[in-house]
């Protein structure tokens, strides 16, 4: 199974990071459409209290509840400590929106376990 499959088909719960609520912003629309696919999302931005009728949290050790995939729609210069936080969180996978990258960041979560789709 190709990575990105494999992060799909076995994720409930995404947490997305810099999650906005400007419904124009990339994150909303796509945290929005994975909402209607059936996956729980876990909105991560210190700026808003709610985002598509879920509490957001200030940053991932924030969320009391288990966490499938980490969604990182943040600058590339940010990834690093938010794939520490994924780590610490216990989560499986990790996805760096387009233009998003971090190799060391990158290699860090693949050495640590999780499965890493950056820039695709």
């Amino acid at each position: 199974m190709h990575c990105i499959e494999e992060q799909l088909v076995n994720s409930k719960t995404i947490a997305v990071v810099g999650l906005s609520p400007n419904p124009q912003r990339d994150s909303h629309r796509v945290a929005k459409y994975l909402q209607g696919q059936g996956y729980r999302i876990i909105p991560v931005n210190p700026m808003a209290e709610e985002v598509l009728g879920e509490k957001s949290y200030p940053d991932l050790a924030s969320v009391p509840d288990p966490i499938d995939m980490v969604d990182i729609f943040r600058r590339s210069e940010y990834v690093a400590p938010l794939v520490d936080e994924a780590i610490q969180a216990g989560a499986k996978y990790v996805w760096m929106q387009d233009g998003v990258e971090d190799e060391a960041a990158a290699q860090k979560a693949q050495d640590a376990g999780l499965l890493v789709v950056m820039n695709n």
